[in-house]
């Protein structure tokens, strides 16, 4: 099976997201079988930010174990056949959080978009919070856009990568006010992930979802214009 698992948010440095990242470990050491679970971490949306690397390796190899790798494309070419040893070597993906849109054109055109579309065909485990949660979906609320002068604008829609059908928003619990105005006006329907919430998609559908710290993800539906919320099920409480 194909999976996504989708984080809306969260501080992994102050284990935030420590459940999620638990049951994502729980899934990367199934795949691994009798060896020690690899996971990828792409930290392309940050720019490449090397503490964020280094907060994911404390809390993936200093608590759960898991050997951990970074790709780095933004400032240095390293070269595609190395990058992708690296992916070939991975039981799990994990994509970090930063600018969406930045990601993505900067993916597509390095090529690193191929090789986790590969790794995703060869069912290894995809995950990601914040831009990396919601840059599968056809349409993303994010804060990554700029004008002329380069300066960013609000939060506004724009097109992710189109793996996932459906609309989405990240950090929910902090943008519902807004995202739902947007939905309510546009869409019959989309989903909110709040902060250490995740979702997980098997095969391009969502499955189930997952509550942490009291937080939630919902569909939001849009029913002649007046908006009802249902918490995604099944659900598992940590």
């Amino acid at each position: 099976m194909k999976s996504i698992y989708a984080i809306g948010g969260g501080e992994i440095k102050n284990k935030e997201t420590i459940e999620l990242d638990a049951y994502l470990v729980d899934k990367a050491k199934e795949r691994a079988g009798s060896k020690r679970p690899y996971a990828l971490f792409i930290p392309t949306a940050s720019h490449d930010f090397m503490p964020y690397y280094n907060s994911f390796h404390k809390i993936y190899t200093g608590v759960f174990n898991v050997k951990t790798d970074v790709a780095l494309t933004v400032y240095h070419d390293y070269g595609l056949e190395k990058i992708k040893d690296k992916f070939l070597k991975a039981d799990i993906v994990y994509v970090g959080g930063g600018n969406t849109l930045f990601m993505i054109e900067s993916w597509k055109k390095t090529g690193i978009l191929d090789l986790i579309t590969d790794a995703y065909n060869r069912e290894v485990i995809v995950c990601g919070l914040s831009a990396g949660a919601i840059c599968w979906f056809e349409d993303i609320y994010t804060d990554s856009l700029e004008n002329e002068n380069k300066k960013d604008v609000p939060y506004s829609m724009a097109k992710g990568l189109g793996w996932v059908k459906g609309i989405i928003s990240p950090h929910y619990d902090e943008r519902a006010k807004d995202f739902d105005e947007i939905v309510l006006n546009n869409y019959k329907e989309a989903i909110g992930l709040e902060n250490n919430s995740m979702i997980e998609i098997i095969d391009g559908k969502i499955t189930q979802s997952f509550s942490s710290n009291n937080k939630n993800a919902f569909r939001i539906i849009n029913n002649n214009s007046k908006l009802s919320k249902e918490v995604i099920l099944p659900t598992q409480t940590f």
